[in-house]
């Protein structure tokens, strides 16, 4: 925070980041509308700017200034730096065609307080940032411009976002929403740095153009103004090395204090969204952190040398004001030889918690954990991730004074050495904790720190700051005089959801279970190549037991439930034998040399034979399994094809059941004691391809909670006491749904226009019922186009001249070509009307692991 010395109400001199600044004109108005002033101005970038930073570091920033209030005819727009400019404000030229620029770079709370000083209230930057040495690096995100014209509301243009989403995540890029403070929406996606300026305007011009094609009627690509009333104009050109874009949570110079703020998607489906003031961002960072965070750069590489890790802490704090230590240098990791150091501190501020830190790296790390860490493996707790707090911070006990940030009384729960586990940055932190023995620990115990998106960064820069903190078994490594457990902990794999610990099995029961079917006879099928009495024979094929779709209700925590994520991939059974491998979809197809990075680390797994079930997955930048990015690995047949979607798009096996091992057949055990056995494979010890993940016991709220936090489909709820019923579709396994998908036979298509005019504009779906095939819509949305391509190669192949479609409504046959309908795909949709039709399907992608005489309705 600024330290400000004693001055009139019209000025003040503070010191802010270690910079002298006087701040004039505190009490003029800028917004009269408001009655906002210079002084509120200038507050709210001091209390934005940590959150607002990241989104700045390293571009050049041009400034908007209105130095009469936002009524006044006299702005300017600034980009070059004049000769008062203070040295200590960084900055690097740009050539242009006929003259040099110096820019700004605002990479602290300082900068930004002088920006607001001189009255600038906007604050525009490009899509890229400068290298260490200046040298401008290619673009790290895209952004489309959703403008609305005349007559459009912005609840409209959400809707167009919606659609932009959908194509954006079928080429692996998950944008995030921002109302731009004016009258439109901005999208932001990452990019990897892989792409020029020119190659990521030419994306988002494709872009534009589909969504154009898709929706003539209310989308628009052209520049021409003249064309844009009652239409969105979607800006693809901002994207332009030469082009900026106001900075998120910078305000704009409008009749109201508005932001360029990020929204969730649930708020985009308001049709009362409005912009946001400054007085409701800083609300709404206080409470959820940055929505933008997954887009901040990771601060502190060698290319962009970042502030050192305490200038959030000290941004935050004033040493007169608290007895809290505040140092005022960076901090430098300790060389020593002992082991690092923890402490918990009981905080009673507005509300009661739990502050858990870390050293690590010259800090200690630190989460906030509302209910106290937990004392049961079955008990996760939610831990958010806050600023580096300094090394003396594991000492301090006091008073903060009220008003303060973090106002309250501060004691020690706990504190002593830790022994590190791993760290795997943003994503996983494992460590076993030897507390005082009157702490509050109580004895020695291990915890692992899952987060629950994505992300990088254990500083939060590149994902959002909600963790989960699960207490483990304890190793009898970490208590060698009396341990608590013979077992080790199970390791947790770097793809896996957070949850809490395996189900144990029930006790064992004599005769049979209640509610427990009769154990099957296996649908089999032997291999061909090997003697079936060999030792190294693989075992017999089991077709995959399917479950049966209900809505989510009645499920008792006395009823014996385990609950699993629904993986957003392909159904695979491995078959494991001599050290050889084969990969089975559910049509039976053999897709081992499809997917080498999963079939090889099987193939090290120190069993005799082995059957598994389970799902193959692509996951995006963010670590969340991507359907969308799956397609590309799907129908490879050429080796060098394989070879470079591997590299990719690397596939992952989630492993949820073991059918059989070492020649003893599984299908007839309990699933708690299959549970078991898989958990004892190792298979998270093969590499990052192969995982085992959690599953919640008696638990389905927070199943579903981590489930929509990873966006998968949903969760899948099967009983502890039911046996493998192969090819089966019970009431023992059971799938909850987040969004509405169904499996459809594609029966014909439409002809696209303008963009599309080369490939189809719709496709026209049914399912199959007990007349036929039943139309149920078409589906235009979520094609890119590389899609449309193969997809159009697959219906010309299929033409035919009638349709097995029963009910397709005139208008929409009308211009339709048939095909012979055995192409099954997946669409997501909002609901049915009442003829049964789909309203808003989107394009999910093709599923050749599906017959079409087996697609059925997907309804509970």
């Amino acid at each position: 925070m600024a330290r400000a010395a004693p001055s009139s109400a019209k000025s003040q001199t503070v010191t802010v980041d270690g910079r002298t600044l006087k701040l004039t004109n505190l009490d003029k108005v800028l917004y009269p509308e408001t009655q906002t002033t210079k002084g509120d101005v200038l507050a709210y970038y001091a209390e934005v700017g940590p959150t607002m930073l990241p989104h700045l570091w390293q571009r050049p920033a041009t400034r908007k200034r209105w130095p009469d209030g936002v009524e006044a005819a006299t702005v300017f727009f600034a980009k070059d730096l004049t000769a008062g400019t203070p040295d200590w404000v960084r900055r690097f030229t740009i050539q242009h065609r006929d003259h040099d620029n110096d820019y700004p770079v605002v990479d602290d709370v300082a900068t930004l307080t002088w920006i607001a000083q001189l009255a600038g209230l906007e604050i525009h930057v490009p899509q890229w940032r400068f290298a260490a040495d200046g040298t401008p690096q290619n673009p790290d995100r895209l952004v489309l411009d959703l403008d609305p014209g005349e007559g459009v509301t912005l609840a409209e243009a959400a809707e167009v976002a919606r659609w932009a989403r959908d194509i954006l995540r079928d080429i692996g890029h998950d944008p995030v929403p921002v109302t731009s403070g004016s009258k439109g929406i901005h999208l932001y996606a990452p990019l990897d740095g892989g792409q020029t300026p020119e190659q990521a305007t030419a994306v988002a011009r494709e872009l534009a153009l589909a969504l154009e094609a898709d929706r003539p009627d209310r989308v628009i690509s052209s520049m021409k103004r003249t064309e844009r009333d009652g239409k969105v104009f979607v800006d693809w050109s901002q994207n332009n090395g030469a082009k900026t874009t106001i900075s998120p949570y910078s305000l704009r110079g409008r009749s109201h204090p508005w932001v360029a703020a990020p929204r969730t998607w649930e708020e985009l489906e308001d049709p009362e969204l409005a912009q946001l003031t400054y007085v409701d961002v800083l609300a709404r960072v206080a409470e959820q952190g940055d929505l933008l965070a997954a887009l901040a750069p990771d601060l502190g590489t060698a290319d962009a040398p970042g502030p050192d890790r305490l200038s959030t802490y000290r941004s935050m704090r004033d040493a007169r004001r608290t007895p809290e230590p505040v140092p005022a240098t960076p901090p430098t990791p300790a060389a020593g030889d002992g082991d690092p150091i923890f402490v918990i501190q009981e905080h009673h501020a507005r509300a009661l918690h739990w502050d858990f830190r870390l050293e690590h790296d010259g800090v200690l790390v630190s989460w906030a954990v509302p209910k106290s860490p937990p004392t049961d493996p079955k008990s996760n707790r939610l831990a958010v991730l806050t600023e580096d707090h300094p090394m003396e911070y594991a000492t301090f006990e006091g008073g903060i004074p009220h008003g303060e940030y973090g106002g309250g009384q501060v004691t020690i729960w706990d504190s002593g050495t830790y022994r590190l586990h791993k760290w795997r940055e943003g994503k996983e932190v494992i460590v076993t904790l030897r507390g005082r023995p009157d702490g509050g620990l109580g004895q020695v115990r291990r915890f692992a720190l899952i987060h629950t998106g994505g992300g990088k960064n254990a500083k939060g820069t590149k994902a959002d700051r909600n963790w989960l903190m699960h207490l483990m078994e304890t190793d009898p490594d970490d208590v060698p005089a009396e341990p608590t457990s013979s077992t080790p902990p199970k390791p947790i794999s770097s793809s896996t959801p957070p949850g809490p610990a395996p189900v144990t099995p029930p006790e064992p029961v004599e005769g049979p279970r209640r509610g427990r079917l009769p154990a099957p006879p296996p649908a089999v099928h032997d291999w061909a190549d090997t003697d079936a009495d060999s030792p190294d024979a693989f075992p017999a094929e089991v077709d995959p037991m399917l479950a049966t779709l209900t809505d989510g209700k009645n499920f008792g925590p006395e009823e014996g439930w385990a609950f699993e994520m629904k993986w957003d991939g392909v159904r695979a059974v491995a078959y494991l034998a001599g050290g050889r491998v084969r990969l089975l979809s559910r049509k039976g197809r053999d897709e081992s040399a499809a997917y080498p990075d999963v079939a090889g680390p099987l193939s090290r797994l120190d069993v005799r034979n082995a059957v598994l079930d389970g799902e193959i997955v692509v996951t995006d930048a963010s670590g969340r399994p991507d359907f969308g990015l799956l397609q590309n690995r799907i129908n490879l047949s050429r080796a060098s094809d394989v070879e470079r979607a591997t590299q990719t798009w690397p596939a992952q096996l989630m492993v949820f059941d073991v059918l059989e091992l070492d020649g003893e057949p599984l299908l007839s055990r309990p699933y708690a004691e299959r549970r078991e056995l898989l958990e004892g494979l190792g298979l998270d010890a093969l590499g990052d391809r192969v995982h085992v993940p959690p599953v919640f016991h008696s638990d389905l709220e927070a199943a579903r909670e981590i489930s929509r936090q990873l966006r998968l489909e949903g969760v899948v709820a099967k009983r502890t006491d039911s046996p493998y019923a192969p090819g089966r579709r019970g009431r023992t396994w059971l799938k909850i749904k987040n969004f509405l998908t169904q499996e459809v036979v594609v029966a014909g298509w439409r002809p696209g226009q303008g963009g599309r005019s080369a490939t189809f504009g719709s496709l026209l779906m049914g399912v199959p019922g007990p007349d036929g095939l039943h139309y149920v819509g078409r589906v235009g949305s979520g094609f890119d186009g590389a899609t449309l391509t193969e997809v159009q190669r697959l219906l010309d192949a299929r033409a035919t001249t009638t349709t097995a479609l029963v009910d397709v409504p005139r208008e929409d046959a009308r211009d339709a070509h048939w095909v012979t309908p055995d192409l099954v795909g997946e669409v997501t949709y909002a609901e049915l009307t009442g003829p049964g039709r789909m309203r808003h399907p989107v394009w999910r992608g093709l599923r050749p692991d599906k017959d079409a005489a087996e697609v059925v309705w997907e309804r509970p």
